[in-house]
């Protein structure tokens, strides 16, 4: 199992467990501060950054899946490649932590978040919540997860993925039946802010 980082671990038994990807490039400190506001949020989950399964091609950081030479339909084929390996680090920590698929959240940023995504159109479904920031689905989704909640945070001036993929995958999902919502940042490129931040602090139900 790649590195990982630990943001928190309850003294207790794990009520939930919200488990962050970061984007190609870079690595599980990355989002870290996107973790610890989730901790302290939700004290009773374990909260944990995991590092992506692959060197980035670009020399420096880890990555999900390869982006040399992408294009559009050599996406799909690559991120179905490198899945059951994302699955499977996902079904290690429920395991390790106790906590169920419903009562877990996965929260993706860039590529984390297409990783995010696209593990909602696999059975059976790995998380109750999925918080995509500046994702995208590979192509469009085609089933309605279910017990999964998308939720869609997305700046509107991302040069890096456009935000017409979180627009278009919203309307793709709300077809579908699914359960999604889309935020949407003016003037926010690729990136999270304060205000994202709290949108995405509000999607989880509180703990009781």
């Amino acid at each position: 199992m790649p590195a990982s980082i630990v943001i928190q671990k309850p003294a207790g038994a794990a009520r939930q467990l919200i488990l962050l990807f970061h984007g190609v490039g870079s690595n599980a400190q990355d989002l870290v501060p996107v973790g610890q506001q989730f901790a302290a949020r939700f004290p009773e989950a374990m909260v944990v950054s995991l590092e992506g399964l692959q060197p980035s091609d670009f020399g420096q950081g880890r990555q999900w899946f390869s982006v040399a030479g992408i294009t559009e339909e050599s996406r799909p084929a690559r991120i179905a490649a490198v899945m059951p390996a994302f699955q499977a680090l996902i079904a290690q920590l429920q395991q390790t932590s106790g906590v169920s698929a419903d009562k877990t959240t996965l929260i993706g940023f860039s590529q984390g978040s297409i990783m995010s995504l696209e593990s909602t159109q696999k059975a059976p479904a790995l998380a109750g919540h999925v918080i995509a920031f500046s994702g995208r689905f590979a192509g469009a989704p085609h089933v309605a997860p279910v017990g999964t909640a998308i939720h869609l945070i997305h700046g509107d001036a991302d040069a890096v993925i456009s935000v017409d993929q979180s627009r278009n995958a919203a309307k793709q999902l709300q077809a579908l039946g699914a359960s999604v919502s889309l935020d949407i940042e003016p003037g926010m490129g690729h990136g999270i802010n304060a205000h994202m931040m709290s949108l995405a602090l509000g999607k989880l139900p509180a703990q009781e």
